[in-house]
């Protein structure tokens, strides 16, 4: 029987595990986040940030541009934009990792799966999600494919999969007769679709069909996208504490 991976519960402990930190190092991180534009979901996505920031302990400073700011303006804002932090991940010594990538590592080591010795299928290849997910699962000893829309033959790899995160952003484009007996499914993937005139969210995984295939499988929502926030506020917590030690 198929084990759903619940990633409010997981991220619940984390943030526990942060707002006993804050609170007995006396600390007072700040967290901000920039927001371009109107685009309702990313309105929302801000606001469970900073309602979860309010949470833990976190102070949230929200900065709001309008859709047409000139991206000199956006880089000057962010100040510090640079890729070190890729750089460290790349030869295996992070310091922040990406936040999705991060949250699904933790899931993982949740739920006791093993990662070395195992095929994992990354689906995407994007800069924060699909190629520091590969790096990070070849860091822990899995045999890593990344594939991607010039991949050919595609179904046929990703049954070799002991282990598939599928960050794509194509609506249930994962069927079952893609999947390898007894898989885990990891669907970083978050789409709004139209269904019986109202709108819903679902992954890039056919949840239904394929959770009758799989071993583990994440929900969406409720999977990925809590673990992802989690680790923000996680990666927020930890750059505060080196901060007070330089």
């Amino acid at each position: 029987m198929v084990q759903i991976i619940d990633g409010k519960i997981v991220s619940k402990l984390v943030k526990d595990n942060i707002k006993s930190i804050i609170e007995s190092k006396k600390i007072n991180p700040s967290l901000a986040v920039i927001l371009v534009g109107n685009d309702p979901a990313s309105l929302t996505y801000v606001r469970n940030k900073t309602k979860e920031c309010l949470e833990v302990g976190i102070s949230p400073k929200d900065y709001h541009l309008p859709e047409d700011t000139p991206e000199e303006k956006l880089l000057e804002l962010i100040g510090n934009f640079h890729p070190e932090n890729v750089g460290k991940l790349m030869i295996g010594t992070p310091f922040v990792e990406p936040c999705t990538p991060k949250g699904v590592i933790r899931l993982l080591e949740h739920y006791g799966i093993s990662v070395e010795g195992k095929r994992a299928v990354v689906l995407g290849r994007s800069n924060i999600v699909g190629k520091p997910m590969a790096i990070m699962l070849l860091h822990r000893n899995a045999t890593v494919t990344i594939c991607h829309s010039k991949t050919k033959d595609l179904s046929e790899i990703t049954k070799q999969a002991d282990i598939l995160v599928s960050a794509i952003g194509i609506p249930n484009f994962v069927k079952a007769d893609m999947i390898k007996k007894d898989a885990v499914v990891i669907d970083v993937g978050i789409n709004k679709v139209e269904e019986n005139g109202k709108s819903k969210l679902v992954g890039d995984v056919d949840f239904e069909n394929v959770k009758e295939v799989a071993s583990y499988i994440t929900p969406v929502p409720g999977g990925v996208g809590p673990m992802t926030r989690a680790m923000l506020l996680e990666n927020t917590v930890n750059l505060a504490l080196y901060r007070r030690s330089c």
